[in-house]
C-alpha cells in the first residue's frame, strides 16, 4: 500500500477545507461484499439508538453483534501495517488504534436519520490519547445522490459546504480530526425505505497533538449552518448536556443577569 500512501499524500496535506483524501474501490470487491453481508439490519442486534434535535443513528457498541469476517477486517485496520500505510499517507506519526472502538464500528443511518455538522471529540479518556484521524469506508451500492447521505465537509467559519462525498459502495475517507474540522450530513436521508446507509468507521490517536491543534478536551461539538434557527441549537445541547451542567450553567447565567 505504500505506493497509494505515497501518490496520495499531497493530496491529503493541500485539501480543503482541512486536510482529507477519498479513495475509491478500496478494498477488493469481494472482501467489501463480505462486510456488507455480514452487516447487520436495524431489527437484527441491539445498536444503540441515537434519536436527538442532532443525531438520528444507529451504532454497534464493542464488537459482540459484528460478524467474524468484518471484526478479522477491523483488526487489519488496527494493525501495524495499517497504521503504517496511515502515517505515510497522513504525516502523522505515532498512531495508536482504538481496541474499544469508542465511537467508532458499524454506523447506519435510515430513511428519515441525520447527522449534524459538527467536529469530533478530541479525547479518548480510556486510552488518554488525543484524537488524530476519522477513516470511514461506506458500504451502500448502487447508492443515488437523491437519496441524500453525503458527507458535507464544512469550511471552519460555518458559512458553506465545500465538499460533498456520497456515501458510495468500497469509498473510503480519511480525513484530520481538529476543532474545526467540520463535518457531517444535515439533511434527513431520503432513501427508499429498504435501504440504509451503512459505514464502518475508525478512529486514530497519538500521544499529544501539534501546539496549533491543542485544545482541552471535549465532546462533539455540534454547529449550526446559515439559516437553521438558534433555538433548535439550543435545545439540540440541552437533549446531549447532562443536568447537572445546565443547572450550572442557567445559575451562572441568572447571576449575571442579576449584576
Amino acid at each position: 500500500m505504500a505506493p497509494l500512501a505515497d501518490s496520495r499524500r499531497e493530496e491529503f496535506r493541500t485539501a480543503e477545507p482541512f486536510p482529507h483524501v477519498v479513495v475509491d474501490d478500496f478494498l477488493p470487491e469481494w472482501v467489501a461484499d463480505q462486510v456488507v453481508g455480514e452487516f447487520p439490519k436495524p431489527g437484527d442486534v441491539p445498536w444503540q439508538r441515537f434519536d436527538r434535535a442532532t443525531s438520528k443513528k444507529l451504532a454497534s457498541e464493542g464488537d459482540e453483534f459484528i460478524g467474524e469476517f468484518t471484526r478479522h477486517l477491523m483488526a487489519q485496520f488496527n494493525s501495524a501495517a495499517f497504521l503504517g500505510f496511515l502515517e505515510q499517507l497522513t504525516g502523522v506519526e505515532g498512531l495508536v488504534p482504538d481496541p474499544y472502538f469508542e465511537g467508532g464500528g458499524l454506523h447506519q443511518i435510515e430513511r428519515g436519520g441525520f447527522l449534524k455538522v459538527h467536529a469530533d471529540f478530541n479525547w479518548h479518556n480510556k486510552l488518554r490519547l488525543d484524537r488524530r484521524l476519522n477513516a470511514i469506508l461506506y458500504l451502500n451500492r448502487d447508492w443515488e445522490e437523491s437519496y441524500g447521505g453525503a458527507l458535507e465537509l464544512w469550511d471552519r467559519e460555518m458559512t458553506r459546504s465545500v465538499t460533498r462525498l456520497l456515501p458510495e459502495f468500497n469509498r473510503f475517507v480519511v480525513f484530520a480530526t481538529t476543532d474545526d474540522a467540520f463535518h457531517g450530513h444535515p439533511e434527513p436521508l431520503a432513501c427508499p425505505p429498504d435501504r440504509t446507509r451503512r459505514s464502518l468507521a475508525l478512529y486514530y490517536y497519538t500521544n499529544g497533538r501539534p501546539a496549533e491543534e491543542f485544545s482541552s478536551a471535549h465532546s462533539t461539538l455540534y454547529q449550526r449552518r446559515p439559516g437553521e434557527h438558534a433555538g433548535r441549537t439550543r435545545k439540540a445541547v440541552e437533549r446531549v448536556t447532562p443536568p447537572v451542567l445546565l443547572d450550572a450553567a442557567r445559575h451562572a447565567r441568572r447571576r449575571a443577569r442579576s449584576r
